[in-house]
């Protein structure tokens, strides 16, 4: 039997709003699904320009092994990834699409209509749509066929207004992340009883997974393979 496929988006976006910093993706956003899924998936890697996908140097912990292994062995996934626009129309070739987080998609995947294009394909289709942390910035305005918004009336997680606060960041977002997903989903906003405690929703009978925070890439991506495969993970 063929592996299932999910494609993986990274953001395109180098810039932390006017601020001078750099950002992008989020190393163990990638790092730690990428480990849980490749050995049972065929994984691809896009985003919106194609090409190199820019790492969030403020990610990168060495003290994380799994981070630090994919950091020096897979650099090859996000330096040439392929071009978003690739893939509208394919959504029936996937089993998933899953958006890592960084602070990046706030400002290109929250509003590139590329991206709502290909979220609404894979959902209608039966699909798996999947994100974690700032990943879910992709998924707040997406919009299904019928106009209707992708996570209206829908359980949803993401990085918090009070873990945003924590790292400093809430000053330079174009939009709190929190407040637009609870406002969208019409007051269905999840988290973690704690700030940066661990938190993944499964909504819309499981085909939408959502992980709060870095500490939830982990189970982000247990939770697509089990949506995918229909099997458990082994904890051993």
């Amino acid at each position: 039997m063929s592996q299932p496929k999910v494609l993986f988006v990274l953001t395109s976006h180098a810039k932390m709003g006017n601020t001078g910093k750099p950002t992008g993706w989020y190393l163990p956003e990638f790092a730690h699904p990428y480990e849980v899924l490749s050995p049972h998936a065929q994984i691809t890697i896009a985003s919106p320009a194609g090409g190199e996908a820019p790492l969030d140097p403020a990610s990168i912990d060495k003290s994380d092994k799994v981070s630090a292994e994919f950091l020096e062995h897979k650099e090859s996934l996000w330096k040439r990834t392929e071009k978003l626009s690739s893939f509208v129309g394919r959504a029936k070739e996937f089993d998933a699409v899953f958006y890592v987080g960084g602070h990046g998609p706030m400002w290109d995947l929250a509003t590139n209509e590329t991206s709502h294009q290909v979220i609404r394909e894979f959902y209608e289709s039966g699909r798996i749509v999947s994100a974690v942390c700032h990943g879910p910035a992709a998924l707040v305005y997406a919009k299904l066929s019928d106009g209707s918004y992708l996570i209206g009336d829908s359980a949803v997680t993401g990085f918090s207004n009070d873990e945003e606060d924590a790292v400093g960041s809430t000053s330079a977002m174009p939009f709190k992340l929190e407040d637009e997903l609870n406002k969208i989903s019409n007051g269905h906003f999840q988290k973690a009883k704690d700030a940066f405690g661990e938190k993944v929703v499964i909504a819309k009978g499981g085909k939408l997974i959502t992980g709060q925070n870095p500490a939830s890439a982990k189970l982000v991506g247990e939770a697509i393979y089990e949506a995918i495969s229909g099997g458990v993970i082994s904890k051993s």
